[in-house]
């Protein structure tokens, strides 16, 4: 590599005449480009629906399979693809882990969800279905496919954080299971209903960014030290999926929010870990410390800026963006470190 950062081929000056790049072309020609789809800007009028004036959503079409999907960060998910045009395929666990020191999704939440999509005009179908048991994910979405004919999408959003969790074998456990085994496998059981155009999200942290070389106290917190390597570890796994599924046209991305105001982030052992110097920290004790995370001035961002990214990311219009480790993090990445290509 020059000092510049270019990289520099040695021309072998020995070997004889340079060769005849047109007859090299001609002996091994470019593959036949693929048809690719067509894309509308938002709001654009399909043909068949101009006399009707029928705008046409960024997923029109499209099913999404979406798991962690009865609240939160999926609910959103859910929704705005929804309002694009699109069916859902719906799962949660609806029910707590003992180690997860905040309650998790309810089946009326997951309820509701439903009642939110159906509220758009678009189908869905929703199951309690628990993402660590990949026989129970599969039954779930092969059911929604053979209703809707086909899979576009999947967002393997599902996910737990255990920070100060006991016991703390089980807290880890727990975490590492529903995070990264988890999203591995709503990925793997999509896997043969995807066809070229497809495209996968995984949801990831800003926490997989954090610097782990130095540890202060090892194993004081194995749950929250799972939430971190979980994240860390997907991100790896869907890189390296994508490029290799980049040949079969489906793409595969992560994204990273920064505190999102879920209850994840407005829940006591949150609180505790912002705010480690209290007791029993309240929301508006922990509050302020939020801030520390982002370069914005911002606490957290919202579910819906996380969603309209995935919406991006899953539509026609990033037919050529994969592999992509995106972060929507209110400059938190630009505060804690340098720029890196």
């Amino acid at each position: 590599m020059s000092a510049a950062g270019t990289r520099r081929c040695r021309v072998d000056t020995e070997s004889g005449p340079r060769p005849d790049r047109r007859a090299a072309l001609a002996a091994h020609p470019a593959p036949r480009p693929r048809p690719l789809p067509a894309v509308r800007r938002t709001g654009q009028v399909a043909p068949e629906n101009r006399s009707k004036g029928n705008a046409v959503g960024r997923v029109e079409g499209k099913v999404a399979f979406i798991t962690g999907a009865a609240r939160g960060q999926g609910r959103s998910h859910a929704v705005r693809l929804a309002e694009e045009g699109a069916d859902i395929i719906a799962v949660d666990l609806c029910q707590n882990l003992s180690t997860i020191g905040y309650p998790l999704a309810s089946p009326e939440d997951l309820e509701e969800t439903v009642r939110l999509v159906e509220k758009t005009g678009r189908r869905i179908i929703a199951s309690r279905t628990d993402v660590r048991d990949a026989v129970a994910l599969k039954a779930a979405l092969d059911a929604g496919v053979a209703e809707f004919g086909k899979l576009d999408v999947v967002i393997a959003q599902a996910g737990v954080a255990g920070m100060k969790g006991k016991p703390d074998i089980q807290a880890w456990t727990d975490v590492i299971d529903t995070n990264l085994v988890g999203t591995i496998n709503a990925i793997q059981v999509a896997l043969p209903h995807l066809g070229e155009g497809a495209s996968i999200v995984a949801t990831g942290s800003t926490a997989a960014m954090v610097d782990t070389s130095k540890v202060d106290n090892p194993g004081s917190d194995l749950g929250g030290m799972a939430y971190v390597h979980s994240k860390r570890a997907l991100s790896y796994y869907v890189f390296d999926i994508a490029r290799h599924l980049s040949t079969r046209g489906i793409r595969a991305n992560v994204v990273h929010p920064t505190n999102c105001n879920t209850d994840m982030l407005q829940s006591e052992p949150m609180y505790r870990s912002f705010r480690p110097d209290l007791e029993n920290p309240t929301r508006a004790d922990a509050e302020p410390a939020f801030y520390v995370q982002q370069a914005m001035k911002t606490p957290w961002i919202e579910p819906v800026d996380i969603s309209n990214a995935i919406l991006f990311l899953v539509s026609d219009e990033a037919r050529f963006v994969t592999g992509m480790q995106l972060r929507v993090d209110a400059g938190g990445y630009l505060k804690w470190y340098d720029h890196k290509l």
